[in-house]
């Protein structure tokens, strides 16, 4: 019992300079890899990011992991994650096995059940999006995207038609997805 608020000075010592360490680190590493490592996160990004959590924490806390070896684990991840989307930029082949395509989730007025249920997705999902994009009504709606970040991308009819005038069409990029 007399563990539980405060064990030793130098535990504790430790566990800040640790801290204060693999912050720097993390931080400093974060910037040199570029926007990536902190941008809206896909599966494989989410997976890399909690990875490197645990691993800070695990340095910063156990006894057992010295720094270098924890920091030479958290340098390790960002070298993969930065070879691993490096070659997923040219290989489509590639990018497709690591990533998740988008989505189709509604189109024209219709919710799409299959698309929704593979995604696990509720109705009230797809209306929230729609309401935060200020759209009240379906019929108001030519598209809704779930992406490959777990974003839903709300497709208004407005929008459709503005760019429709301009270089890309709605309709094939939309055609593209399914």
């Amino acid at each position: 019992m007399d563990m539980l608020l405060f064990d030793s000075i130098d535990k504790l010592g430790r566990i800040v300079l640790t801290a204060a360490m693999v912050y720097v680190l993390i931080v400093l590493i974060t910037k040199v890899s570029g926007k990536r490592s902190t941008s809206q996160l896909n599966n494989f990004d989410w997976i890399v990011t909690v990875m490197i959590g645990s691993l800070g924490a695990s340095t910063i806390l156990l006894e057992n992991i010295p720094f270098i070896e924890g920091g030479a684990a958290i340098i390790v991840l960002y070298l993969l994650q930065f070879l691993v989307t490096k070659y997923a930029a040219i290989s489509p082949q590639f990018s497709s096995v690591i990533l998740s395509e988008p989505r189709i989730v509604f189109y024209q007025g219709q919710y799409l059940p299959e698309a929704m249920q593979a995604e696990r997705l509720t109705r009230q999902e797809l209306d929230c999006a729609m309401r935060s994009e200020g759209i009240h009504s379906l019929s108001d709606i030519e598209a809704i995207v779930f992406e490959s970040d777990a974003k839903l991308t709300v497709i208004s009819k407005s929008k459709s038609s503005a760019l429709a005038d301009g270089e890309v069409q709605v309709s094939e990029t939309i055609a593209n997805l399914t």
